[in-house]
């Protein structure tokens, strides 16, 4: 049995992760989902929110614009489009842009082309304020 879980965070741009961890937590569509050394296989879409890793005493927090988490043998892979961490959020562009998602979602009904976007923005702008400056 494994004494930790192989963690990799990639993003369109480059590996940003690829170290060994003793347990994560992220935001699952359906529920915070925790994982330890020696899970199960398991995949999941991720929702924007919190995701943290801890490394002995230390837990690392970024927060995540969504994506897939995968973990196969002791491996999890994270693949997203942004990530970031949260004292480097500017909670006033978080801000405004959570007034502007929330007033087009007031004009766009769920059948509009643009509604899922308008959405995520809006639940990536949520994530952001509320994560911002916690570690």
């Amino acid at each position: 049995m494994a004494d930790t879980l192989h963690l990799r965070i990639v993003t369109p741009e480059r590996l940003l992760l690829d170290e060994d961890v003793d347990e994560v937590t992220g935001p699952g569509v359906v529920g915070e989902f925790g994982i330890l050394p020696n899970h199960t296989t398991f995949l999941s879409a991720l929702q924007p929110g919190r995701f943290s890793y801890r490394q002995g005493n230390h837990t690392h927090v970024m927060i995540v614009s969504g994506g897939f988490a995968e973990v196969v043998d002791n491996v999890m892979t994270v693949l997203t489009d942004t990530i970031e961490l949260p004292d480097s959020i500017d909670i006033e562009r978080a801000r405004a842009a959570l007034r502007k998602a929330e007033d087009e979602l007031k004009t766009l009904s769920p059948a509009d082309a643009a509604f899922t976007e308008t959405q995520a923005a809006f639940q990536r702008a949520q994530a952001r304020i509320a994560n911002a400056g916690r570690q």
